[in-house]
């Protein structure tokens, strides 16, 4: 069984592509860039900013499939400069508590040339 799932608290995805889809007993939440829900436009502000209004949309697309931060066991976030990892980390660190697997890397470049872009897994 699979399920797409969306939500007005995340942007609409921008391919062909499902913003989050339940497959049995796990949520997968593509990858969210910081784009504003209402318009899909980049947000401004600095990647502090940009990874707050990812991780709001993550949360939005994982509560659209009844879940919180704590389901989440697995994500991936992709740096467009890993110079940023530590002010990215902090505020990932506020949403995170339970500390899922995690891989960070950085991208040549990310869609709409975004500075972070984050991925999830989550169990049902």
């Amino acid at each position: 069984m699979k399920q797409a799932f969306s939500s007005p608290g995340a942007p609409a995805a921008i391919g062909p592509y499902s913003s989050a889809l339940r497959a049995g007993e796990l949520l997968f939440v593509s990858g969210q860039t910081p784009l504003d829900p209402a318009t899909s436009q980049m947000i401004d502000g600095d990647i502090t900013a940009q990874t707050r209004r990812v991780l709001q949309s993550i949360g939005a697309l994982l509560e659209a499939g009844g879940l919180s931060y704590g389901a989440v066991v697995r994500t991936t976030v992709f740096l467009a400069d890993m110079n940023d990892f530590a002010a990215m980390n902090e505020v990932y660190a506020r949403h995170f508590t339970e500390k899922p697997a995690r891989a960070t890397v950085q991208a040549a470049r990310l869609p709409k040339d975004a500075r972070v872009e984050i991925e999830v897994i989550a169990v049902v």
